[in-house]
C-alpha cells in the first residue's frame, strides 16, 4: 500500500509529465505565441531534445518508485523527498535552463491572428521577433535563438564577452573571460552527451561567444582540461 510520501511523489511526477506533454505541444509554436500560451515565470525557452530527455527521466523515476511501492519500501519516497528539499535548500545554484510548470487550466490558446502576427515583418527584415513578455513578467535580456534550436541559452553573466575586439593588423586572442566561458560551455555540453565535433558550432551560436574560428582554437588547446572537468578521463 502506498504511503502518504509515495502518494505525494506519484502526484508530483504525474504533474511533471503533464507539464512536459504541454511543453512538447508548445514546441511547434512561434515565439510570440509561446510566451502568451501560459503565464510563464522568467525562463529560457526549452529545446525539444531537453523536453524529451526530461520526459524520459521522469518516466524512469516513476517506474522505480512504483516498483519500490510494490516491494513495500517506504524509505525510498522519504529519501527522495529529503533529496528534493536539500537540493532546493543548499544544492541548487542559479540556472537559467529549466522547464517551468505548464498547467492545462492556465493554458491560453493563441488565436490564428496572434500566431501569424510577426510573419510579415520577419520575412522583410530577415530577423526573428524577440519574445514578448506578459504584463508583470520580469524583463529579461533575450538573445537571438540558435538556428538549429539545439542550444538556446542566455548567459547574462557573460555580458560584453562577445563584443568585437578593436581591429588590429594581427588577429586578437579571445579574452580570458570568453575563453573560460567557452571551456565551461564545452564541459556542460559534453556532460549532456554532445559529441566533440558538435561543440564548436553549438558554442559559437550562443550569445556572447567568440567567433567560430576562435571557439575551435580554444577547444583544441583545452581538450584535455575539458575532458577532465567533464569526467571523461
Amino acid at each position: 500500500m502506498a504511503s502518504p510520501a509515495d502518494q505525494r511523489l506519484l502526484e508530483l511526477l504525474d504533474k511533471w509529465l503533464t507539464s512536459l506533454e504541454l511543453h512538447t505541444k508548445y514546441s511547434s509554436l512561434d515565439d510570440d505565441s509561446y510566451w502568451k500560451v501560459q503565464p510563464w515565470i522568467e525562463h529560457q525557452r526549452p529545446s525539444r531534445w531537453i523536453l524529451d530527455l526530461a520526459k524520459q527521466k521522469t518516466i524512469a523515476l516513476k517506474g522505480q518508485l512504483e516498483e519500490r511501492i510494490k516491494l513495500g519500501d517506504e524509505q525510498f519516497s522519504d529519501a527522495l523527498e529529503l533529496m528534493i528539499f536539500l537540493a532546493n535548500l543548499v544544492g541548487a545554484e542559479h540556472i537559467e535552463r529549466f522547464i517551468p510548470m505548464a498547467e492545462t487550466q492556465s493554458e491560453r490558446p493563441p488565436t490564428p491572428l496572434e500566431s501569424a502576427a510577426s510573419e510579415p515583418d520577419d520575412a522583410i527584415s530577415g530577423t526573428r521577433e524577440m519574445p514578448k513578455m506578459l504584463a508583470g513578467k520580469p524583463p529579461q535580456e533575450p538573445s537571438p535563438p540558435a538556428p538549429d534550436a539545439l542550444v538556446a541559452r542566455v548567459e547574462r553573466k557573460a555580458k560584453g564577452a562577445g563584443k568585437a575586439p578593436p581591429k588590429t593588423d594581427a588577429p586578437a586572442a579571445p579574452a580570458e573571460a570568453a575563453r573560460e566561458q567557452v571551456i565551461a560551455d564545452a564541459v556542460r555540453l559534453v556532460q549532456w552527451g554532445r559529441k566533440w565535433f558538435e561543440l564548436p558550432e553549438l558554442i559559437a551560436r550562443m550569445a556572447g561567444r567568440p567567433p567560430l574560428a576562435e571557439v575551435r582554437r580554444v577547444l583544441k588547446e583545452s581538450k584535455s582540461a575539458i575532458d577532465e572537468k567533464a569526467g571523461k578521463n
